[in-house]
């Protein structure tokens, strides 16, 4: 199955989110940034490096935590997508706001689903992002790609999942926002 812009447009149309209201969690935003390669939708993705404070050397979205000046998880997103790769926020399409993800490590990150026609010529902050990385949808897609895990988290078991794309692990946080969303989406 392919997905067009179009489909996803749709979905954002009458979508109606879960948001999480828990002030013991950390709010972040991260941009789920979609574009056209190839004939075919993407999601950006980066690898985070060895000097960030949390997660370092994960696959992620670009994001990151709410400052008090941003006036919207939108904003929180489209910031930290600006200092870590360089993408200008008048550059993107906000397409809609996914459901929020609680994290083990109390984040409640809120997916803010853009799209792009073609990517830009990026700048990878170079403290925060060892590689960007272009991967197409239909990887996500295929059941074929996908691992899941069993892990115990203070206390509790849960499923993690996992895809392999070339030498990276797509696992945790990520993996789960992507497979939510693809899923959800395929479901309307």
């Amino acid at each position: 199955m392919t997905l067009g812009l179009e489909h996803i447009r749709q979905f954002f149309a009458s979508y109606r989110r879960t948001e999480i209201h828990n002030p013991a969690l950390t709010r972040a935003g991260v941009l789920v940034l979609l574009f056209m390669k190839d004939a075919e939708l993407h999601f950006l993705l980066t690898k985070r490096t060895e000097d960030v404070e949390h997660h370092k050397g994960q696959i992620s979205f670009p994001g990151g935590v709410m400052d008090e000046d941003d006036g919207s998880i939108v904003e929180t997103a489209l910031r930290e997508c600006r200092e870590e790769i360089g993408l200008l926020p008048d550059a993107v399409q906000i397409l809609g706001l996914f459901d929020d993800y609680e994290t083990p490590s109390r984040f409640a990150v809120t997916p803010v689903v853009a799209y792009v026609p073609a990517l830009p010529k990026l700048k990878p902050n170079k403290q925060e992002v060892a590689d960007v990385l272009e991967v197409p949808i239909s990887l996500f897609l295929d059941k074929a790609n996908e691992r899941i895990e069993q892990r115990k988290r203070y206390g509790e078991i849960f499923d993690v999942y996992f895809y392999r794309y070339r030498d990276h692990d797509v696992w945790g946080a990520t993996a789960a926002i992507i497979r939510s969303f693809l899923s959800a989406i395929r479901d309307t």
